[in-house]
């Protein structure tokens, strides 16, 4: 278990709206010191708080979950999950249909169609059988767990006994949201992932509007100084083209949702201006990928201004130049091309099998 925060009148310069010797609470059941299944809980005036319930991607089984030993669920209030990337929402319908949690989740209504993909998944993907009895959770505990979930808008302040929380738009992926929550006057803004760049077709992060009083904060990046997009998207669509240009082929691991859609944007979009490269196939290896596209097709009024604008003359997401592959037998490797291929890591699957060819 890893150590906890806690907070009260003098534990910080800045002051804070406490009354006597009340204490907040913040302990992390995951990625406290680790990057992989973020799940925090805020303990103050009586009130319990989960943030996201993620699974190590390293782990696999109950090793991946968060230590949940380490708390009576019951007792939580709510959960609020900024996103869903593995390691910050898989464990949600184990945390559901698994523990004595009765109380409310809220997420975005991006995250939760895209977290039904990822839950699928991620039952695939572990290695264990529905049948053999040892799957963290089943098809029929997904289908419980999205009845259970409420999803908001950006900006729509709920109330729940006394706890009022609202979400900005974090950036990182399509639905990503940082949550305040709100109690006894005291505000707490929980970010989960983000980013204050705005990319290909997602806008910056928000600052919020309001003053927050505990910020708890992703830092998985901290201390990097990124590279500018623009400058980052010159160097890599010169290394694809040279590449091809020379009969090589270009393999790209990535994750399937998320960096995956910005990239094909930024090729579909590349292709379409150049008509040259018309005769190098781009291929996108990863089924999952082909079944999120729907949600980005959907949800282009979370998108920027950018995204919005070529939306009214063709939905940028209806690609033309990327052909979907969901297994290797598909593949044949005759010609120069454009692969790109989960999962991210090389680890195994697909992207795996293409780099050791």
């Amino acid at each position: 278990m890893e150590p906890h925060i806690t907070l009260g009148p003098g534990s910080a310069k800045r002051s804070f709206p406490f009354q006597g010797d009340e204490t907040l609470e913040f302990i992390p059941l995951g990625a406290g010191n680790e990057v992989g299944r973020s799940c925090c809980l805020l303990k103050f005036k009586g009130k319990t708080i989960m943030f996201d319930c993620g699974a190590h991607p390293g782990y696999r089984g109950e090793e991946s979950l968060p230590f949940f030993d380490e708390v009576d669920a019951e007792s939580i209030d709510l959960l609020l999950v900024t996103h869903f990337h593995v390691d910050h929402a898989a464990s949600v319908p184990y945390f559901l249909t698994k523990t004595t949690f009765k109380g409310k989740v809220y997420m975005t209504y991006p995250t939760l169609a895209i977290c039904k993909l990822v839950w699928s998944d991620f039952i695939k993907v572990s290695g264990i059988s529905e049948n053999c009895g040892g799957s963290l959770y089943t098809e029929k505990d997904i289908q419980e767990t999205v009845n259970k979930i409420i999803c908001i808008d950006y900006h729509q302040e709920v109330e729940v006994e006394g706890v009022k929380f609202w979400c900005y738009n974090a950036g990182h992926v399509l639905g990503a949201c940082m949550f305040i929550v709100q109690i006894a006057g005291v505000r707490l803004l929980y970010t989960g992932d983000y980013s204050r760049q705005e990319d290909r077709h997602l806008m910056a992060a928000e600052m919020p509007s309001v003053q927050v009083h505990v910020l708890v904060v992703e830092s998985t990046y901290g201390v990097q100084t990124h590279e500018p997009r623009r400058s980052r998207e010159k160097r890599f669509l010169e290394a694809v083209v040279s590449t091809l240009q020379l009969g090589g082929r270009v393999l790209l691991p990535v994750f399937a949702i998320g960096r995956a859609q910005e990239l094909l944007l930024l090729l579909d979009e590349y292709w379409r201006k150049n008509p040259e490269l018309h005769r190098y196939p781009i291929i996108c290896l990863s089924g999952m990928a082909k079944r999120c596209i729907a949600s980005y097709q959907t949800y282009i009024n979370q998108m920027n201004n950018r995204i919005r604008h070529l939306n009214d003359i063709e939905n940028p997401f209806e690609f033309r130049h990327i052909r979907y592959m969901t297994t290797m037998a598909e593949f044949q490797d005759n010609c120069p091309c454009v692969v790109m291929a989960s999962p991210g890591m090389l680890q195994n699957g697909p992207s795996r099998d293409l780099f050791d060819r």
